[in-house]
């Protein structure tokens, strides 16, 4: 895939450098982005793209390249930070969201004997794993409307919180549909505050939003949504997160499983995140989206 998504990565980068210039530093944070693009594109480490022999199949490069060490040092700065989210926003600016959102989660497991001190266990692709997790709400754009990553044992419902805080406010709106660990009054709650009427399987109850603790009226809406046949074909939508997740990983370059130097939530954080500007390269270039 190098040779389709390395030009329109690289274009992209070049045009989002026009409005950012960070002062006293060497290499500016375009730069950096690059050479990190580059090693996860061919899932080498980053030191592996600081040598320029490793440069000879593009013209598509850095005059100067970072050292390992700098690399390694600025790339989860707060400037460098910066460029990836005006990166991410231009992926997402290019198309249109789409009424239903979905909310889901995908392990990135870990050896069970690793020393890393960020991973734990937790759930699984059906069982029990070391590790980290994306959490991702998409909306049928190129990128996440929102994401995060934590330890595999992260609550997945406070971790959606977190996502639609995200996006309170600005959020494409709509329905969001997600899986039985969703269901929770406060999460009803925060995903209206979004603009969202969430929408996922009741947990087991003889009388479903009948309890004598708070029951969100945006879960009450979502139950009856559910007895109806519009709701039942809503949810039967529910399983394009999977598909998406799967596509993401499809090829080479996408986001597999996590190489053995990938360790420490900074570095899946970062890790996850090219990842996530590829595949959204992918989807434009698929789709024939124009960039901003």
């Amino acid at each position: 895939m190098e040779r389709e998504l390395w030009p329109l990565l690289y274009r992209l980068v070049v045009a989002t450098a026009k409005d950012f210039r960070q002062k006293y530093v060497q290499y500016q944070p375009w730069v950096l982005v690059v050479v990190a693009l580059w090693a996860f594109l061919h899932d080498r480490p980053l030191s592996w793209a600081c040598q320029a022999r490793h440069w000879g199949t593009t013209t598509k490069r850095p005059l100067r390249l970072p050292s390992p060490a700098t690399l390694s040092r600025r790339l989860d700065s707060l400037p460098v930070g910066a460029f990836w989210l005006e990166l991410e926003r231009r992926l997402r600016a290019s198309g249109v969201p789409a009424l239903v959102s979905l909310v889901d989660g995908k392990p990135l497991p870990v050896g069970g004997c690793s020393k890393d001190p960020d991973a734990r266990y937790g759930r699984g692709a059906g069982a029990v794993a070391k590790g980290y997790k994306l959490h991702a709400l998409r909306a049928g754009r190129a990128v996440p409307e929102a994401w995060d990553v934590t330890a595999l044992n992260a609550n997945e419902k406070a971790v959606a919180r977190g996502l639609f805080g995200q996006l309170a406010g600005r959020g494409p709106g709509g329905y969001a549909l997600g899986d039985g660990n969703y269901d929770a009054s406060y999460l009803y709650d925060a995903a209206m505050r979004a603009g969202f009427q969430l929408l996922a399987p009741c947990r087991r109850a003889k009388n479903p939003g009948c309890g004598k603790h708070y029951q969100s009226p945006h879960r009450r809406r979502a139950l009856a949504l559910q007895g109806s046949r519009f709701g039942r074909g809503l949810y039967a939508c529910r399983t394009a997160i999977e598909r998406s997740f799967g596509n993401a990983a499809s090829y080479g370059g996408g986001m597999g499983p996590l190489p053995a130097w990938v360790r420490g939530l900074p570095r899946v954080r970062t890790w996850v995140w090219a990842k996530l500007l590829i595949d959204g390269v992918r989807v434009v270039r698929k789709h024939k989206l124009r960039l901003l």
